[in-house]
Formats: C-alpha cells, structure tokens, sequence
C-alpha cells in the first residue's frame, strides 16, 4: 500500500504527463509534417511528405493512447489500486512505477506476457515462412 507520500509524490508526476501531452494535443497533426500538394514536387518528395504526415499522426494516436493511460493511473491512485498488480495482485516494485508510473502489471507478469508473445509472434514468423 502506498503512503499519503507516495501518492502525492506519483500524482504529481502523472499530472504533469497529463499536462504535458494535453498540451501537444493542442498541435494539429498536420503542423508536425505539413501536407504540400505542390505539383512541383517529384513522387519521391510527395511520398517522403506523406510519410512525415503518418508518422505525425501515428505519433498523434500514441499520445491519445497514453492519456488514457494516464488518466486510468490516475483514477487508481484515488481509488486505492495504484500500484496493484492488475493480473496476480501483488505490489508492483517501486522501481518499476518509477520508471513507468501508468504500468499495470507487475515485472515477473509483464516478463510472462513477453514471453508469450514472443512465442506467438516466433509462431507465426515460422508458419509464414513455411
């Protein structure tokens, strides 16, 4: 269980991400990697743009992705379950909610579900490649 410390300590830093990441919010997608449809440009330069573009909303979508992650850290804060180990239970080591303080999952958990999905992602490689 987390001291009154501790959680004033960790909602703090999960509301500065919050801020930080609302506030790129605030930048359109398209003024990361502008659009030209100059006709001047040659199909290598207008692929090159539209790459720029996707990769800025791709980067977009991971923002969005993470404010609700931040959110979600810290509505679990409030309701006694931040830093709970979402699958088996346990506390999830200080170190850990240091280093990525929006995890829900434990080490020795996280390591499983790496492991799993190396083995389904090694599976398929082999099926494809059959």
């Amino acid at each position: 269980m987390l001291s009154e410390r501790k959680k004033a300590y960790f909602r703090k830093i999960l509301s500065r991400m919050l801020d930080d990441l609302k506030a790129k919010a605030d930048v359109p997608a398209t003024s990361l990697a502008p659009l030209l449809r100059d006709e001047s440009l040659d199909f290598a330069d207008q692929a090159s743009m539209e790459s720029g573009t996707d990769m800025a909303l791709h980067i977009k979508e991971r923002e969005a992705r993470l404010v609700l992650k931040v959110t979600d850290a810290l509505e679990r804060l409030e309701n006694g379950t931040f830093g709970i180990c979402e699958e088996c239970g346990e506390e999830i080591s200080m170190k850990r909610l240091e280093a990525r303080p929006v995890t829900t999952l434990c080490i020795p958990v996280s390591y499983t579900h790496l492991r799993a999905h190396e083995t389904s992602l090694h599976l398929v490689c082999r099926l494809l490649l059959e």
